[in-house]
């Protein structure tokens, strides 16, 4: 009855090669804190509920640690190979009274081998265990195409594995 929202179910998944756990409690991700240079790229907001399914009762996790990190316009992680020492794109917050965070980050760009997607990793504590759990989000490849017509995305289309050739996707990623 009326606009409850209820929980989606989204499958745990690979936290790939680039997780890095850079303690960075912060929602605007898009610069490096060393530098204060920005990632360019279109403007992207996060705003994620994070709940728990208790058998059939879908509850609000409060206090949550959720992690994100992502690929630059260029398809470049902070803090890996080339970029060893920058922070960009990335950053966790805790969860707020509602199960809430909110990200400003920039659409990713494109790597060869994978669709385009933010990886986010949730911790939280309960029950005297500490529980995490890790997948990824994925975009909808009419408007990846659509953003990366855009000029800083230049050539991401070359890069770009589309949804249903990603192995990753295909299990689950939908």
């Amino acid at each position: 009855t009326g606009n409850r929202a209820g929980c989606v179910l989204t499958p745990a998944q690979t936290e790939g090669p680039y997780f890095v756990d850079e303690r960075l409690d912060r929602s605007d991700v898009r610069e490096d804190p060393a530098t204060g240079a920005a990632r360019s790229g279109a403007v992207l907001t996060l705003d994620l509920g994070v709940a728990a399914v208790d058998g059939a009762r879908c509850m609000q996790l409060r206090g949550a640690i959720v992690d994100i990190w992502q690929c630059d316009a260029l398809g470049n992680y902070s803090d890996v190979n080339d970029s060893r020492g920058q922070r960009f794109l990335r950053g966790y917050q805790a969860t707020d009274a509602n199960g809430r965070v909110r990200f400003t980050t920039i659409y990713p760009g494109a790597y060869p081998g994978r669709a385009v997607h933010i990886h986010f990793k949730i911790r939280a504590a309960g029950a005297g265990r500490n529980t995490e759990f890790t997948s990824q989000f994925y975009f909808d490849d009419a408007l990846t195409d659509r953003v990366h017509a855009m000029g800083v995305y230049a050539g991401a289309a070359q890069r770009r594995t589309r949804n249903a050739r990603d192995g990753l996707y295909r299990g689950g990623g939908s």
